[in-house]
């Protein structure tokens, strides 16, 4: 039972969106119905309108091309109320999808002012500085002032700006505090360096069929996943020292760093950062096992998430990255350290993509009592 101004598709693409370390799926728009969680009616919107819409992490302009009032649970969006038909603004049409009135927001200074606060905190998440690469500022563990000093890692800054050893071996100087307005600007930037990686297009697909699979699809990553994260980096380090890529300086010093830091990222990122909220529950679940159980063995069946999640998440955390390294205190020589070891990792992940990553038909499908647990 529906008043329409016309049907929707059975079937209608999303535009990618690739996970962001700001949380995955961390739409604000989670309510159902004709109210929000607050109990206030959900603003109505008109034909043409131009308006913004929730997907994913962020909020995009988009236009109001159909309105429906749903009295039955949509089969696309489970819920009732009204319903809106929209375009994206620059996407084609083969991205336009119906959506509920929770994830639109009028396009006023209020929605504007909002959808800037949310691009901000994409952009720069939280620092997740791993010790582990940050003594690759060290030249690897134990080795320099900086490693027992604080290093890259420490409350003073880059391994550059605050004294030790560089990525490159030579011997920094920290310039005095108080020194001028450009030896402040030059320690800032030393502070956030850019690093940018090439994901292959074939990995980029993988993201999206992920994001689609669990987010549109009801699915969710079966675990413990093989390999693990841990036995992924494991096996990058055994082809590397194997191949010996020409790119790779000093992976006989630099790689169990890396690796090992690398690692440390995904454990503290996992639960805050790589999960869509369809996943939270499992994410629950997957702590109860092997976490906080009653049965539970410290430091015997006790396991960290890179122990027991794999590619997928892993994938996740890669693209990811960039934003962790330029809110972390590593000097720039290091970072182009980790760009070197991280693009080849990503390209040995897409050579190894089919022995990696799971296919649709493996992917678990959640029934409805983990979905309704999954959404409220």
């Amino acid at each position: 039972m529906s008043t329409t101004s016309s049907a929707p598709p059975s079937n209608t693409p999303n535009p990618p969106n690739l996970p962001s370390t700001g949380g995955a799926n961390a739409s604000a728009a989670s309510g159902s119905g004709t109210k929000d969680s607050n109990g206030a009616p959900y603003p109505e919107y008109v034909l043409n309108e131009r308006v913004l819409c929730y997907h994913g992490p962020l909020m995009y302009e988009a236009k109001v091309l159909k309105v429906q009032n749903m009295e039955e649970p949509s089969q696309l969006t489970g819920k009732t109320g009204m319903h809106y038909f929209v375009h994206y603004k620059g996407w084609k049409q083969t991205w336009d999808e119906w959506v509920h009135a929770s994830r639109l927001l009028k396009h006023d200074d209020k929605g504007l002012e909002l959808q800037k606060t949310l691009k901000a905190a994409h952009d720069h998440p939280p620092n997740l500085a791993a010790p582990g690469l940050a003594s690759v500022a060290a030249g690897g563990p134990g080795k320099g002032a900086a490693a027992h000093s604080g290093g890259a890692g420490s409350k003073h800054g880059g391994g550059a700006a605050a004294g030790g050893t560089s990525a490159s071996g030579r011997q920094t100087v920290r310039k005095d505090a108080r020194g001028t307005k450009r030896s402040r600007d030059e320690d800032d930037a030393a502070r956030k360096p850019e690093m940018k990686l090439i994901v292959p297009e074939m990995l980029k697909r993988q993201l999206v069929n992920d994001w689609e699979w669990v987010t549109k699809h009801c699915m969710t990553v079966p675990f413990p996943r093989n390999p693990t994260v841990v036995e992924i980096l494991k096996q990058f380090a055994e082809y590397v020292v194997s191949e010996n890529p020409s790119n790779l300086k000093d992976p006989n010093l630099l790689l169990p760093t890396i690796t090992s830091g690398l690692q440390t990222y995904f454990d503290r990122a996992f639960g805050n950062n790589l999960l869509y909220r369809f996943e939270r529950k499992q994410y629950s679940e997957a702590r109860i096992k092997y976490v906080t159980g009653k049965h539970v063995q410290i430091g015997v069946t006790e396991k960290e998430m890179s122990e027991v999640f794999g590619a997928e998440h892993f994938l996740r955390m890669m693209v990811s990255l960039p934003g962790m390294i330029a809110q972390s205190t590593l000097d720039p020589e290091s970072v182009a350290l980790i760009k070197e070891y991280a693009n080849e990792l990503l390209q040995y992940m897409d050579r190894e993509r089919e022995r990696l990553f799971l296919t649709q038909e493996e992917y678990e499908y959640r029934g409805a009592d983990y979905q309704n647990q999954a959404r409220s």
